[in-house]
């Protein structure tokens, strides 16, 4: 047991400064006051000041108080009793059950060496057409949502936890509004997923330095399911506000800002992060979905600039819509290929089509005449925005396979939409043409 340090030099904010020796970055610590004690984490070390953030905050602390280094970073519990279970960001049950005891692990450890991770060949099927066909989700993918505030992200993220084939679901959520944590917690019962959910949740309302723990809580669990051979899925939401924690922090510490007053490890942050995201060679894997919102719809506010050359693409969200355009899996190719043979020529015929249906768009909108093609480009985009583009839709990847053709069909002639007679001849729907053509006359009567 360590000695008790009170040469407290410093209280700013939730931070305070004491002299001490032997102290490893992340290392936990309890300050004991005349009002009870309080967990700290040491998150900056100069020589021999160490300061460290008080998760409870630093009212009725003084400089007289002791505190006891505990020799290890945040751990947390591991076992099958977190399933169904909602925590806060210090491990605390936030569902009034009691406390789970179990062998512990380390939070915030380095990501897995490379020549223990398998590439990523397994599509994770979200039954939404706009994720399944034209930007698939792959085991192991790190993909972020970028989105404005007001559209309905977390409720995409609440819909592919509640469709995604994925064995064990883990929600991080930071900064999040109460009731946007009850629809989580609600949805998922109402799915029947809630008995594979673990949730750790934080609210605006609850210590900064919790909302920086939930990602490393939520990881931390994930990465030791996947190591049991389960496939995980880790929702997080929302990373900019994380990175604002990140910020905070920062601010009351008086480090040098970076861009638009972020720290300059923020990219050093995120991807620590990110890159927990892993299939493991002979084991499950951890797939990472997180939901990252633009202040002002600015792709190049710090923090979706950086996530984006961390990830593996992006799905953006607006109108209600996952954006097809701005949209984009890296990893889609590694198992589009694989699924029917006419995934990627629907996928590339519906997207082209839709870009000439916005061009129809612009001329209607401009008052230019709309030709028959106009009229017919038209007519598909509002099919296909309603049938395919909605984010309500709960469908399988065949099933809405079938239905872009049934929309193709409805709307354009076989020699219209861009693909290969071969697959034509295969797939659209009823009598393929050529074979109509091919029809032997009827009889003549005599």
């Amino acid at each position: 047991m360590r000695t008790f340090y009170d040469e407290i030099s410093q209280i700013a904010g939730n931070v305070v400064t004491v002299k001490a020796q032997g102290i490893g970055y992340d290392e936990l610590a309890v300050i004991t006051t005349d009002q009870g004690s309080s967990l700290a984490q040491v998150i900056r070390l100069e020589d021999d000041q160490v300061s460290l953030q008080i998760f409870g905050g630093t009212e009725g602390v003084s400089t007289g108080d002791k505190i006891r280094f505990l020799g290890h970073s945040f751990q947390v519990p591991f076992s099958d009793a977190l399933l169904g279970r909602v925590f806060d960001g210090s491990g605390r049950p936030r569902d009034g059950r009691p406390e789970v005891k179990a062998q512990t692990v380390e939070t915030g450890s380095p990501a897995v060496n490379p020549i223990k991770r398998r590439v990523p060949d397994k599509m994770i099927h979200t039954r939404i057409p706009m994720i399944d066909i034209f930007n698939t989700l792959v085991g192991s993918q790190k993909l972020p949502i970028f989105s404005v505030a007001g559209e309905p992200y977390n409720d995409v993220l609440a819909r592919v936890g509640m469709q995604a084939d994925a064995e064990v679901i883990i929600l991080g959520g930071m900064g999040l509004r109460h009731d946007d944590y009850l629809t989580f917690r609600h949805r998922f019962d109402e799915a029947g997923v809630l008995g594979r959910t673990i949730m750790f949740i934080h609210t605006a309302a609850d210590p900064v330095v919790e909302c920086l723990l939930i990602p490393d809580l939520a990881l931390a669990v994930g990465e030791q399911y996947a190591l049991q051979g389960k496939n995980v899925l880790v929702l997080l939401s929302d990373m900019t506000a994380f990175s604002d924690a990140l910020k905070e922090i920062a601010i009351t510490m008086e480090q040098v800002p970076s861009n638009r007053g972020y720290p300059g490890d923020l990219y050093t942050q995120l991807a620590r992060r990110y890159e927990k995201a892993v299939d493991f060679d002979g084991a499950g894997s951890m797939t990472v979905l997180a939901c990252v919102t633009m202040p002002g719809d600015d792709v190049t506010h710090p923090v979706p600039d950086n996530t984006g050359y961390i990830t593996e693409g992006q799905l953006y969200l607006r109108n209600g819509r996952i954006e097809p355009f701005g949209s984009l899996s890296r990893l889609k190719q590694l198992v589009n290929g694989d699924t029917r043979d006419d995934h990627r020529a629907i996928m590339n015929a519906c997207i082209q089509l839709y870009a000439q249906c916005d061009e129809s768009r612009e001329k209607r909108e401009m008052g230019f005449e709309l030709s028959e093609w106009d009229d017919r480009l038209l007519q598909y985009g509002d099919l296909f925005e309603d049938e395919i583009m909605n984010l309500n839709l709960n469908i399988e990847l065949f099933d809405a396979l079938d239905k872009c053709w049934e929309i193709l069909a409805g709307c354009f002639q076989p020699e219209e939409i861009g693909i290969r007679d071969a697959i034509i001849q295969k797939h659209w729907p009823g009598k393929s043409p050529k074979k109509e053509k091919e029809k032997s006359p009827e009889p003549v009567q005599v």
